[in-house]
């Protein structure tokens, strides 16, 4: 599950990192065409899950209201002193985590068990590491160049069902969109 920043939002982000890429050639660069925020990561998820799964989808995107969002400041996980991954900061508040929760109990309860079950810290990834170790980069210089970055606010009006694709490269198919709307 995952929001789809607008086109103006994400050219904010490439116009912030255009000038620092290239002095950091050891991390792999996400293609700012496969930029988004991942809410829940389901992993594989098998056919027959998917009527229920889509059925809880719904349900939960319809309990929140539309949010106001805004791309902020930068850092890495699981430090910026050992960074695996670069990220740039998405500053919603309480809610989106709400939601968050939400679609991954639902996700559950349908048969798609979330593989990645880390706290959600709502970011768009820019980076990974290509270091083999486990320590990562020391991603500190670059952390601070982008910690400044405060971008437009936009609003996230639906959630997106989108399946991976993996292989020699990567894409994205959107397979749904649910509407954000509290029940009047």
């Amino acid at each position: 599950m995952a929001l789809l920043p607008p086109p103006e939002a994400l050219a904010e982000i490439a116009t912030a990192v255009d000038p620092v890429r290239a002095e950091w050639p050891q991390l792999r660069w996400v293609d700012p065409t496969l930029w988004h925020v991942t809410v829940a990561f389901l992993g594989e998820v098998p056919d027959a899950v998917l009527p229920e799964l889509r059925v809880r989808l719904a349900r939960a995107a319809s309990r929140y209201a539309p949010q106001t969002v805004s791309f902020g400041g930068a850092g890495a996980f699981p430090s910026a002193s050992r960074g695996r991954v670069l990220w740039v900061g998405l500053d919603a508040g309480p809610a989106l985590t709400r939601l968050a929760a939400s679609v991954a109990a639902g996700a559950r309860r349908a048969g798609a068990a979330e593989t990645d079950r880390k706290r959600f810290h709502p970011h768009l990834t820019l980076a990974r590491s290509r270091t083999k170790s486990r320590h990562g980069d020391d991603l500190r210089p670059l952390v601070g160049a982008l910690s400044a970055f405060d971008g437009r606010r936009w609003e996230v009006s639906s959630l997106h069902l989108v399946r991976s694709h993996i292989g020699s490269s990567v894409r994205y198919e959107q397979v749904e969109a649910y509407p954000l709307a509290i029940p009047g």
